[in-house]
């Protein structure tokens, strides 16, 4: 199991400004890093509905000491922009959160460049994208997902040629199960995964039993069993949707605290990214064989 801890010191600025023509209120991002260090591989992070660039600090923190920059957006849907499921604005929203994680990766160079020395610390070359719940339907647009309409037909490609990898925690399964709510707010939920070929590891909870689908945990293994290889698959069997807590500390939707769980999912993420922007193998080689003798959770790779 891997530490809960490090010593790495991080720094973090904010509200940084993201140019987004079109949107009700401006696009602000949160900037987190190392300290030290150069050639520092970049993650956009997606928040989860409601959330913000001011959560996620446990998994936040811990990438930027394992030396990524992080970049968090503010999507609309934030609860601080008080936008409930009956406004008129929320089926489009899908929609305004892709076109969030495009400008961020459009206008990196300027951002970095508002968070201090991060511009020349920072490799522009190597960029994945990373998202939990909704966010992770959001990132995965951007690895080549797409998003089927009523008839099943693939939406428009979203995929940005500036992303080399990516993440996807609790992801949106296959929408021909979704429950009656999610049918009239979220018909968006259909995400058709045969199109994402960028390397991607997909991380499921065994215990994740959504309230938007029938199908029980399973249905956010989709992404993995559904997508082209490359493709990696971290298994938690204990874990819920929140998977220990990557939201923050003893938040109110965390149903299974477990900050060790979240360390294991923050640190197999960044040993993913570091192989798969083939930066570093090793720590994802070591995290597969301490993985065949774990049993609290497991991965998979195709």
């Amino acid at each position: 199991m891997p530490s809960r801890h490090s010593d790495q010191r991080v720094v973090a600025v904010k509200p940084v400004v993201v140019p987004a023509p079109g949107r009700d209120v401006e696009l602000r991002v949160k900037v987190t890093a190392p300290v030290s260090g150069r050639d520092l591989p970049v993650i956009v992070f997606s928040h989860g509905n409601a959330w913000s660039m001011d959560g996620y600090g446990p998994l936040v923190d811990r990438w930027a000491a394992a030396g990524f920059v992080v970049v968090q957006p503010t999507h609309p849907d934030s609860r601080r922009n008080e936008l409930t499921w009956e406004d008129p604005r929320f089926p489009t929203i899908w929609r305004v959160r892709i076109a969030d994680l495009h400008a961020v990766v459009d206008g990196l160079g300027d951002l970095l460049r508002q968070a201090g020395d991060l511009e020349d610390r920072a490799d522009r070359d190597r960029v994945a994208v990373v998202g939990h719940s909704w966010g992770a339907q959001s990132a995965g647009a951007l690895l080549g997902a797409r998003v089927l309409d009523v008839d099943g037909t693939p939406g428009e490609d979203f995929s940005h040629a500036a992303v080399s990898a990516g993440a996807l925690i609790a992801a949106t399964g296959t929408g021909d199960t979704l429950t009656p709510f999610a049918l009239e707010h979220l018909p968006f939920m259909r995400p058709d995964y045969s199109t994402m070929t960028a390397p991607t590891l997909v991380v499921a909870g065994g215990r994740d039993d959504s309230p938007l689908s029938t199908r029980g945990p399973e249905w956010f293994t989709d992404a993995y069993h559904l997508s082209p290889a490359p493709k990696s698959l971290l298994d938690i069997p204990e874990g819920e949707h929140t998977l220990g807590g990557l939201a923050g500390e003893a938040v109110a939707e965390t149903t299974d605290e477990d900050p060790d769980r979240v360390a294991l999912v923050a640190d197999v993420v960044s040993a993913y990214l570091h192989h798969a922007l083939r930066l570093d193998d090793a720590a994802w080689t070591a995290l597969n064989d301490a993985a065949e003798g774990d049993g609290t959770w497991d991965i998979t790779s195709k």
